[in-house]
Formats: structure tokens, C-alpha cells, sequence
């Protein structure tokens, strides 16, 4: 019964890809507990994670679409899309020269649940340094913010680090306010989750299965549609609320997965 597994994984996908409480390491822990045929895992994976890239796209169409248009005669609308792309280089760089060192050595539940605890403790931590008053619009991201995220969003490489929430740290880090913060980590998923994917999947190409067919659009629809509500829904959250549900919710989390492995 592979749709089953497929849609669990789906919607894993997607509640968690864009919350600082870190996709892969729940992904991790619940092809665990389902036991998804490992030969198939890769692919897999990959299929969800653009699903839920594209409920990024979709959501923020409309903008997107405005800046590339934009683009050539606007200075600022040029400006957040390079800003983005170079947000996006270091993850993309130490990615592509460490990511198999690091499947081979980090990928366990007792890494995933260390790097909860841990990342929850900073963004308690963090949260706390938000100033009131901070600027309101994604277009007025500075260079070196966008630097600082990137280089944050490098320690998303480690699982159960958070790729959003190594990102949103960043980003408070640098000064932006929780909505800004936020909604650049989505935007800078596009390139980073999109390039990760198309190159995974190239590398996967021979494993493509016409059986799988059915597994993979299951779980590709189920991250879109769930990775669309949470996405619409957290960036309303963070406009009245802090991260602290998120930051507790990573700790006993990680707690659990130690008090299990003993």
C-alpha cells in the first residue's frame, strides 16, 4: 500500500519545507516510522519537493512575475532578484561539493534530533533580539542582509538544522522583521530547493519507474496543496506572533527522538 506511505510523506513535505522545524528531518524520521522501500526514497523525495516549490511560485505569482517584468528599467525589482541569487550561492556551493560526505555521515534520526534541539534553543534565542518598527517590504533587503542569509542558510546543509529557519535566523540576525525574514526565505526556496531538485532528478533519471507513477503524483499533490495553506498561513502568523511555538515545538521534538534511540 505505497499511496498511503506516499501521501503521509506528501503532506509532510509540505507542512514542514517552509516551518523552522526543518523538512528533512522529519522526512527522515517519519520514512522511519512508515518504512518507504528505501530504492525508491530518492525520487520520491525529490517529486515532493517541488511540489511544494511550486506552492511557493503559485502563491507569489503575481509579485514574482511583477519583478521579472520589472526587471530591466526597475533598479529595485533588478536589485531583490540579485539579491536573492546571491543569498542563494553558498548553500548551492558547499551543497554541491559536501552534500554526499554529509548524506553519508548526518543523515540519522540522533543528528536530526541534536540539530532540533539545538537550532530551537538559537531561534528562541534570536526571536527575542527582534526590534520593533523594522521595514515591512522584501524590496528593501540590503545587499549584506541577503549575504547574511545566505551564509546562514548553509547550515540547513546539516539535517534537522531547518533550511526556513536557518534562513528566517539570518535574516533576523541581519535586521530584517519577522515578516521580511520570512517571506525571503520563501523566495530564496525557489532557487535553492529548485536547483537542488532538477539536479537530484537529473542524477536520478535511470531510477524513474513507470510503477512509481502513481506514488509520486500522490505525494507530489499532497506537498503543493499542503505546502499552499501553510505557506499562506504562516506569513499571517508571523505578523502578530513570534517564533516561540516553532522554537519549543523543535526542542521536545528532539527530545522525544533521544528518549526513543536510548
Amino acid at each position: 500500500m505505497l499511496w498511503w506511505k506516499a501521501l503521509v510523506l506528501g503532506v509532510v513535505e509540505g507542512v514542514t519545507e517552509f516551518l523552522p522545524i526543518s523538512s528533512t528531518g522529519h522526512l527522515i524520521l517519519v520514512s522511519t516510522l512508515v518504512d518507504y522501500p528505501e530504492p525508491h526514497r530518492n525520487t520520491f523525495d525529490i517529486f515532493i519537493q517541488i511540489g511544494a516549490i511550486l506552492a511557493v511560485v503559485w502563491l507569489y505569482r503575481s509579485h514574482l512575475w511583477g519583478l521579472v517584468v520589472r526587471g530591466p528599467h526597475d533598479p529595485r525589482a533588478r536589485s531583490l532578484l540579485g539579491k536573492t541569487i546571491v543569498a542563494f550561492l553558498p548553500s548551492a556551493a558547499l551543497g554541491f561539493f559536501f552534500h554526499q560526505l554529509i548524506e553519508s555521515h548526518l543523515f540519522n534520526p540522533k543528528v536530526v534530533a541534536y540539530a532540533l534541539i539545538g537550532g530551537g534553543v538559537v531561534l528562541l534565542w534570536v526571536d527575542r533580539q527582534v526590534h520593533q518598527n523594522l521595514p515591512q517590504d522584501i524590496e528593501n533587503v540590503t545587499w549584506s542582509q541577503a549575504m547574511c542569509v545566505g551564509l546562514a542558510q548553509t547550515l540547513s546543509l546539516i539535517p534537522g538544522v531547518s533550511r526556513a529557519g536557518a534562513s528566517i535566523v539570518g535574516g533576523l540576525l541581519a535586521g530584517l522583521s519577522r515578516p521580511v525574514a520570512t517571506q525571503f526565505s520563501f523566495y530564496l526556496s525557489i532557487p535553492t530547493l529548485g536547483a537542488a531538485s532538477l539536479y537530484s532528478l537529473f542524477k536520478a533519471r535511470h531510477t524513474l519507474v513507470v510503477d512509481d507513477v502513481v506514488a509520486l503524483s500522490i505525494g507530489f499533490v499532497a506537498a503543493f496543496v499542503s505546502a499552499a495553506i501553510v505557506v499562506e498561513g504562516f506569513i499571517h502568523f508571523v505578523q502578530r506572533h513570534t517564533f516561540f511555538v516553532f522554537a519549543w515545538y523543535r526542542v521536545v521534538i528532539g527530545l522525544v527522538v533521544l528518549v526513543s534511540l536510548v
